[in-house]
């Protein structure tokens, strides 16, 4: 290691300092060589422990074998008939036999919101569009703004088949910066258990395309989640495509490029499982904001990410938080990513100097006040990034992690982990934070870390 000082003086400063009871890391770390040399903090520091990936098996729903076929309720699907009371009626009907597969054959389906119910599968064959009626047309517009696809309370759901639901959202998009008005979501559940959604192709919805709340035991499988990117020359907003809050659940062999968060979560989720996804456009794999209650539990494994604007973001703020345990990142590839990684308890952060997270340095770190701690201050912890590779586009820095003053971040294992970038990966207000056979490759005269009021563990 190569700094000001000479590396026996630097390793007697770290000590001293570690004896008197400081937290300060020196701010900023030249290594001339590409792998970390082996450095050691005082061996009263904790050793960050690799947490162990968990799996997660949701149970499915339980469907009677019955079918109930849209055409005999009279939907036309010819693109220009407002289906709609169709649809409800083929669901009415299934509801009231006790449930079933409602059968949506070839063709396209104008409608407008569809209430579903428990034992129900609403199955797209290939071929079928299901489409929400345009904005001009959909009842109560930008006021209103009704879920497409809803329901609350219910048990044993499915939304499955080769088909397509497209939401016509680009009218829509433009009211994301309107106040007062308001977006369908795509498919909102809230308190339901036993859950799948498998197969479909969901696009251009207006909002949210998969919106689960206060969920036990969801399954989304093989799903093709698409809409523009939010730098995109007609940008999608707030096209999140898979928020799952809850409980038990696994998102797997999904292929996601949207406008907003490809996944995230938030408080009172436990248990989750996200595993060979392939990820494009999108705010990356998400956790938060708002985590109250906590967020555990979670692994996410074997996924690809591909000009995605963070790999994985774990964002929250002292007015939403909670703890935030006992997660598991592993076997990643990024390519041409903003951020692979990024952690941080300042994201309603006002002031100029902290919005800017490139040019965040230690010192203007060290100048974020701290609070009290409270019920709603976030708290990062127990968390293990695994076999991991990752490149950064150009001028963007190889991850950050901020925890607050009050609140550092803690236990934090990174383990076989290669990042190239142009900016250095800043850790800010850590304890026991550990690189583990580690490369962060930057240009010349970069720093590799970039520290503040951070204890950190570099091994080779």
């Amino acid at each position: 290691m190569r700094s000001a000082a000479s590396p026996d003086n630097l390793y007697g400063a770290l000590d001293d300092e570690h004896r008197k009871g400081s937290r300060t890391f020196p701010s900023r770390l030249s290594f001339p060589r590409m792998k970390f040399p082996k450095f050691f903090l005082a061996s009263a520091l904790l050793t960050a422990s690799a947490l162990v990936a968990a799996d997660v098996k949701p149970d499915l729903p339980r469907i009677p074998e019955k079918t109930f076929n849209v055409r005999t309720s009279g939907a036309k699907g010819d693109g220009t008939t407002d289906d709609t009371a169709a649809l409800q009626a083929a669901i009415n009907t299934a509801s009231k036999a006790g449930g079933g597969t409602i059968e949506i054959p070839a063709g396209v389906y104008l409608s407008g919101p569809l209430m579903l119910s428990s034992s129900l599968n609403l199955h797209l064959a290939s071929g079928a569009t299901l489409k929400m009626l345009p904005l001009d047309r959909y009842p109560g517009g930008t006021s209103r703004g009704e879920d497409f696809l809803s329901g609350a309370d219910l048990h044993d759901v499915a939304l499955t088949g080769a088909g397509t639901i497209d939401g016509q959202g680009e009218p829509w998009w433009p009211f994301a910066k309107t106040g007062g008005a308001k977006r369908p979501r795509m498919f909102k559940l809230n308190k339901c258990e036993r859950v799948l959604v498998e197969g479909v192709t969901l696009k251009n919805s207006p909002m949210f395309h998969i919106a689960f709340s206060g969920m036990s035991h969801v399954t989304v499988r093989g799903v093709t989640i698409r809409a523009p990117a939010s730098t995109a020359p007609v940008p999608s907003h707030n096209t999140d495509a898979c928020d799952v809050s809850g409980r038990t659940i696994l998102v797997e062999h999904c292929d996601i490029s949207v406008g907003d968060d490809n996944y995230t979560c938030g408080g009172d989720t436990h248990d989750v499982l996200i595993q060979h996804n392939t990820y494009g456009n999108g705010h990356g794999v998400s956790i938060g904001s708002y985590a109250r209650n906590g967020v555990s539990n979670i692994t996410v494994r074997n996924c690809t990410f591909t000009g995605t604007d963070c790999g994985i973001r774990i964002k929250s703020d002292r007015d939403r938080g909670g703890v935030i345990e006992n997660l598991v990142y592993e076997d990643l590839k990024m390519t041409d990513v903003n951020f692979p990684i990024l952690i941080y308890g300042t994201y309603m952060a006002k002031e100029r100097e902290f919005r800017d997270l490139h040019k965040l340095t230690p010192e203007i770190a060290a100048r974020y006040p701290a609070a009290p701690l409270g019920k709603l201050t976030p708290v990062f912890k127990n968390i293990t990034f695994r076999n991991i590779t990752a490149t950064a586009s150009p001028k963007h820095r190889a991850g950050l992690l901020w925890g607050l003053p009050e609140a550092p971040a803690e236990n934090i294992l990174f383990q076989n982990v290669a990042i190239t970038a142009d900016l250095p990966f800043g850790i800010y207000n850590g304890e026991n934070i550990r690189f583990d056979h580690c490369t962060i490759t930057t240009p010349d005269g970069i720093n590799k870390l970039s520290t503040s009021n951070a204890q950190v563990t570099v091994t080779p």
